[in-house]
């Protein structure tokens, strides 16, 4: 029997990063298109390269999610899999991923498939399938219903929250006026949201320069859930040192059990853009 854990580029996680030899683990990735340029968010993928192409190209910039037939090919390499997508209120890749099920499941109706919304993209889609992997090598019976109802119990407990520093990408995609994103920048403002439960963008506070800006964060983190014992995983466009600094802050204000800094992959750049950072607890 072949557990299998899928999941769409926006987890963040490498592929180089997942080592198990009971658990496999495919990315299907998504594309970013700046200009006629085309990036396909794999392992190869140069995010530097793909956020000058962005700062140069006068147009806004566009993402695609991957194909049914992509996640069909990943999910037919497995006796079980569980799928993470990115939130289906962001993208079309939750539903591209549940087509992709059904192709499979019409050619091999013995394979089980469950495909899980994180409502959510970076870091809560790492703890997911790092979750998913210790109930997967930890399982003695088989019971792929019972493992897909923990995760779900346990994505509904996970939340994300995020703060920007460049608002180029949200003014040329029309989601931010020129003049307000010249203010907020030249200002030292940084915004911070979150995700809602249903998976959608809620703007929760505007704080001025690094350290107003992590104390807004902690304190989010704090009044949206009890933190004791959680792990949380930091996603960073960019910005090693910012995130190194926000761990200090949440080790200092949470009794988180663990905080790891991770790298942002190619889709949560496009969304993040350099300085970013994204914080799944």
């Amino acid at each position: 029997m072949i557990w299998n854990i899928v999941s769409d580029s926006s987890c963040d996680l490498r592929t180089e990063d997942f080592s198990s030899d009971k658990v496999a683990f495919e990315l299907v990735p998504l594309r970013i298109q700046v200009g006629s340029q085309e990036f396909v968010d794999n392992d190869l993928l140069e995010v530097p390269v793909m956020l000058a192409a962005m700062a140069d190209e006068k147009t806004a910039s566009s993402t695609a999610c991957p194909s049914p037939a992509a996640f069909a090919r990943a999910f037919e390499k497995g006796d079980k899999t569980i799928c993470f997508t990115i939130s289906a209120n962001l993208s079309g890749t939750y539903n591209a991923a549940v087509l992709g099920r059904e192709m499979v499941l019409e050619e091999h109706p013995e394979k089980e498939i469950c495909i899980i919304d994180s409502k959510a993209t970076a870091g809560a889609m790492v703890l997911l399938i790092r979750k998913a992997k210790e109930l997967m090598e930890a399982d003695t019976t088989g019971d792929f219903g019972s493992i897909c109802a923990q995760l779900r119990l346990y994505q509904a407990a996970l939340r994300t929250c995020f703060t920007l520093e460049n608002f180029d990408n949200l003014i040329k995609n029309g989601r931010m006026r020129p003049l307000v994103g010249t203010l907020l920048h030249s200002l030292g403002i940084h915004v911070i949201a979150d995700a809602t439960p249903q998976g959608t963008i809620h703007v929760a506070d505007k704080a001025r320069g690094e350290a107003k800006t992590y104390s807004a964060i902690t304190a989010l983190m704090r009044d949206s859930k009890d933190c004791a014992g959680a792990e949380v995983v930091i996603s960073h466009c960019e910005n090693i040192t910012g995130a190194l600094k926000l761990k200090e802050r949440i080790l200092a204000d949470l009794p988180v059990k663990s905080v790891d800094v991770i790298p942002c992959r190619g889709l949560t750049s496009f969304y993040a853009m350099e300085k970013g950072l994204i914080i799944g607890y």
